[in-house]
């Protein structure tokens, strides 16, 4: 198949730990030809929804891991795959992205579904689901978020679409910084904020479960490092072995049959406990972390789910 790849500049990228990385490179083993192109240079031109970018060749060799061949401006009906694998911040850019590579569909696939991506931001598609997760507001409206802390003691603020732990608050009953935090985030914002109930379980860490059309393949457990109550692994949390509980099972079997049929292919959520506390369409990680530890080929499976979908 002829494989495009929208996502963020390559070369920065950790090849130990990036599972975009990850599905090229397993795309390139089973035969598929890969090309490559940032989000600024996707394009809707008289009818035709173009990139400008590279053909692109993979190495998992350190500082060596990309070869490019000649630039050169694609129309991405011709492509069998595109998938939408650029990081948040989930703004107007981003979702807009979406709106143009929702006109290649039915002759192209995108993963995950760009309709779908732009209606399940992470921290709102899990409102569909009230009996799996931890008591939440989402406000810009500092009494409401006040009387929220007040109901529940410990509060976890932060912003409604950020990622990767960014501006992440864990703000006790008594600290006193909650009305110049929301002074600072809704003066360069007009987005809403999200705040839930703090789960003491993080300190046992930050379940991190991969599902591949709908189905759980593993997971990993993200401990937070000493004096953090982030999880998140670019902000130092640590990636350790864990296993499914019947609880996981039980919220995967919830959600499992939403994100199959709305086309979302590769999907990681983040279980506290026995909460859910995101569903992650946009792009998730993990797979590499999930590999290492469990001896199993996670980005070949999602290969196989999408070469099923275009049979």
């Amino acid at each position: 198949m002829k494989i495009a790849f929208q996502m963020d500049p390559i070369g920065p990228i950790n090849i130990n730990g990036d599972s975009t990385f990850r599905l090229a490179e397993e795309a390139q083993a089973r035969g598929h030809e890969l090309f490559y192109y940032t989000p600024d240079n996707l394009a809707y031109d008289e009818g035709r929804i173009t990139a400008r970018g590279w053909p692109l060749r993979v190495q998992r060799v350190e500082g060596d891991h990309f070869r490019l061949g000649e630039e050169a401006t694609v129309d991405l009906a011709d492509f069998d795959v595109v998938w939408l694998r650029q990081d948040p911040p989930f703004d107007m850019f981003y979702i807009t992205t979406t709106h143009i590579l929702d006109r290649l569909s039915p002759g192209t696939l995108v993963v995950n579904d760009p309709f779908w991506v732009r209606n399940f931001p992470e921290k709102l598609l899990i409102l569909d689901f009230p009996q799996l997760m931890p008591p939440t507001a989402i406000a810009r409206d500092l009494a409401t978020i006040r009387a929220f802390r007040a109901r529940h003691g410990d509060v976890i603020l932060k912003p409604l679409y950020g990622n990767g732990g960014a501006g992440v608050f864990h703000l006790p009953e008594s600290d006193r910084n909650l009305s110049s935090l929301h002074e600072l985030f809704t003066g360069f914002s007009r987005e809403p904020l999200i705040v839930q109930k703090y789960l003491p379980e993080i300190k046992h860490g930050d379940k991190r479960v991969i599902l591949v059309d709908g189905e759980p393949v593993g997971a990993i457990n993200r401990v937070p490092a000493q004096g953090e109550t982030r999880s998140n692994m670019h902000v130092g949390g640590r990636p350790e072995k864990v296993e499914l509980t019947e609880r996981d099972l039980e919220i995967c079997a919830t959600i499992g049959p939403l994100l199959r049929e709305k086309g979302q292919v590769f999907v990681g959520i983040d279980v506290i406990g026995n909460y859910l506390t995101e569903i992650n369409v946009t792009s998730p990680t993990g797979i590499q972390e999930l590999e290492r530890f469990e001896g199993v080929n996670i980005a070949a499976k999602i290969w196989e789910a999408i070469e099923a979908r275009r049979a």
